[in-house]
């Protein structure tokens, strides 16, 4: 059995889509759980912050995909208790039960990144590398579908697709599709244990650059990052999710985002590079 921890997710419906397609037995992993009629899917009601919720929820459970992420204004969490304490403790809670782990990472994770969400994914890494556990850490960048929805979003009425900052810095984005693919393969191939698989799309793209794919009719419009700085320092006492989704935009419009996917298409061929160009216009028409 394969558990998807995150499974509602972006990323993880789509993990768990394939690996029932593929035959294996999945259990969705969620805060809340929900019911199915979909064979060979169960759900499982588990919260990465509450580790007593854990070691039940993977009973049986010989692979564990860790898909989720503290990044959801929704849900007031935070890299830290999601992407590093969460993930600890489900490393931990899988190593009891004798299970796998495939960690969703992010291209360029490191401990001293500006980015916090990237410090704390270095750092469930660092762990799943000493805990023992047998590993696949699949990394990956931006993902595009939730960027050209944002931008779609915000383009309501006829405006221009608001970016925040100047909107220059190039960001290599990927389809969530192709992570599934990576994710899914890291899942049911034992032969990738203890490797690292980066997966990237094929360029490297302004917020502008994407803006202009979304619609090409109409100029983006611009929050500056003075107004940026403002809105983090006034959000972080009653906000400090909203705070920190401004603070991360501050750093994606000055940090190296960049990434040259072609060295993991080379080493893992069966990876697809999906064209961000098509995303754009299959969302927008």
């Amino acid at each position: 059995m394969i558990a998807v921890i995150g499974g509602t997710g972006r990323l993880g419906r789509l993990v768990s889509a394939r690996l029932v397609e593929a035959g294996e037995h999945v259990r969705v992993v969620a805060r809340s759980a929900t019911s199915t009629a979909v064979p060979g899917m169960e759900f499982v009601a588990a919260d990465l912050r509450d580790p007593s919720t854990l070691a039940p929820a993977l009973n049986g459970v010989d692979t564990v995909v860790a898909a989720a992420h503290g990044m959801s204004p929704a849900a007031g969490e935070s890299p830290a208790e999601v992407d590093r304490d969460g993930n600890i403790a489900l490393i931990e809670a899988s190593r009891t039960r004798g299970a796998d782990v495939v960690l969703v990472s992010v291209v360029d994770a490191s401990a001293h990144h500006p980015m916090e969400l990237h410090r704390m994914k270095w750092a469930a890494e660092q762990h799943l590398r000493a805990s023992g556990v047998a590993w696949t850490i699949v990394r990956a960048s931006a993902f595009a579908e939730m960027w050209i929805e944002m931008l779609a979003e915000t383009a309501a009425g006829g405006k221009g697709p608001q970016v925040f900052g100047d909107g220059t810095n190039p960001i290599n984005f990927v389809s969530v599709e192709d992570v599934a693919v990576a994710v899914t393969r890291a899942a049911t191939d034992p032969s990738l244990r203890g490797q690292v698989i980066d997966v990237g799309g094929p360029d490297d793209l302004t917020l502008n650059e994407l803006a202009g794919m979304v619609r090409p009719d109409v100029a983006p419009r611009h929050l500056p990052r003075l107004a940026l700085q403002v809105m983090g320092q006034a959000a972080r006492p009653v906000r400090p999710s909203m705070a920190r989704l401004v603070r991360m935009s501050l750093a994606m419009d000055r940090a190296d985002l960049r990434f040259d996917a072609s060295a993991g298409h080379a080493a893992y061929p069966w990876l697809p590079c999906t064209p961000v160009h098509d995303l754009a216009h299959a969302a927008t028409g």
